[in-house]
């Protein structure tokens, strides 16, 4: 629902490392939109002070405008929840691109949709993570492990040990094996 008594305020949000800011920043503001707020989180994040921020921010007659759904809710309860909340405050909501982008939520089809299409998105994120759990558990199968190789091996470790019986501190240690302080500490707390 869009109305012309207010103001159109942006919400954007992006993985840390994610390059759609601009993409989303240059739709939002071609499509006037007065302020925008941006979170640097991924969407299972459920702190997002910017969303926040902007929800405070609005006032009844703005509309909330957001670039794609995925990037504004995190799942259906989610989404129905934030939706409805700004329709009793008299806020309306926007989105630019993807399948809601020509629906008014404010109506019974346009809620109906909004519905379908949260709940298809939600239950993509659901295939997803199955698939990799599932490749996950495939791998671990084979013998191989995801993620990053464990910086303090068993020979660092050892090195570690040894060095500190003889009683060299921390620092010097972690210098000599290339490693930091933190990891250190995690690696001879871990071997007690």
């Amino acid at each position: 629902m869009t109305t012309n008594t207010g103001h159109l305020i942006g919400y954007a949000r992006v993985s840390t490392d994610d390059q759609e800011a601009q993409l989303q920043h240059d739709a939002l503001t071609g499509a006037g939109c007065a302020r925008i707020f941006t979170d640097k989180a991924s969407g299972k994040n459920t702190n997002r002070p910017e969303l926040t921020a902007a929800l405070d921010y609005l006032r009844p007659g703005d509309t909330l405008c957001v670039w794609k759904l995925d990037r504004f809710a995190r799942s259906l309860i989610d989404l129905v929840t934030l939706v409805d909340s700004l329709a009793a405050r008299g806020i309306g909501f926007k989105v630019l691109t993807g399948a809601l982008a020509s629906i008014d939520p404010s109506t019974p089809d346009g809620r109906l949709m909004l519905q379908v299409v949260g709940a298809m998105a939600e239950f993509e994120r659901s295939l997803i993570k199955d698939r990799t759990r599932a490749g996950l558990e495939a791998a671990k199968a084979k013998g191989r492990t995801g993620g990053r190789p464990a910086v303090m091996g068993a020979d660092k470790l050892a090195a570690a040990k040894a060095r500190r019986a003889k009683g060299e501190s921390v620092t010097t240690i972690a210098k000599a094996l290339g490693v930091s302080r933190a990891t250190l500490y995690r690696a001879l707390a871990g071997a007690e």
